[in-house]
């Protein structure tokens, strides 16, 4: 909005508004103001002082709030998020957890470190450029069938079996650690519905069964 006014303000705290989730293309976290910083440290505080009116009230309002934020229908473009305070990453795990019936998602781009705790439903997720080390720390996927993780730092394939059990379909793991190591087309072994890895289609080779190479033998000599 183009006043500094509404700067941190939620869409469904503006009056005579009707936008609900699914409405919005692209959300923000947005940075929490002191204001309410201070209500999150002396929540406790204000629980004993024993102001059920104002709690009644305050239940209600983010009763109709939580009707607003419909997140469970949503097509969301969650990437870009500034998640430098606790309080923005709280609430960004707290709508991720809400999408129950999402199928398509980005999360590009948002320093994410481990989302192991959330399950999400989607066909399509798009996790490129984020901080993640290793596959375990992904969210459970059990119907993903599209999966961005470049620009990440994942330096192995430990926990990719977490994934097998899902119709995985297309992988991208570019420009990450584990991209530049031996037998990396692996991966093919270990997902038996995966057809694209990195943009490239399965090869034949890639269809064997993996197998642990012998130790070349070398001859030595002696030169005189």
């Amino acid at each position: 909005l183009p006043s500094s006014r509404f700067r941190f303000v939620s869409w469904h705290r503006l009056e005579q508004c009707d936008v609900t989730g699914d409405q919005l293309a692209c959300p923000r976290v947005r940075e929490p103001i002191e204001e309410e910083l201070h209500l999150v440290e002396d929540v406790d505080v204000l629980l004993e002082r024993g102001r059920s009116r104002r709690r009644r009230k305050e239940e209600g309002q983010r009763w109709e709030e939580r009707l607003q934020e419909n997140w469970e229908n949503c097509l969301l473009n969650l990437s870009y998020q500034d998640l430098g305070d606790p309080y923005q990453l709280e609430n960004f795990v707290r709508i991720l957890r809400r999408l129950i019936r999402v199928e398509k998602l980005q999360l590009i781009d948002n320093s994410l470190i481990n989302l192991s705790s959330v399950r999400l439903p989607c066909r399509m997720l798009n996790l490129h450029r984020n901080h993640l080390v290793y596959l375990h720390q992904l969210p459970k996927l059990p119907a993903v069938e599209h999966l961005c993780l470049s620009e990440n730092a994942i330096a192995s394939l430990g926990g990719l079996g977490s994934l097998g059990s899902s119709p995985l379909r297309s992988l991208n793991l570019t420009r990450n650690p584990v991209a530049f190591t031996q037998d990396y087309r692996v991966v093919f072994s270990c997902l038996p519905n995966l057809e694209v890895l990195d943009g490239i289609p399965k090869l034949p080779a890639d269809a064997l069964p993996f197998r642990i190479k012998a130790p070349e033998t070398t001859r030595i000599c002696n030169i005189l």
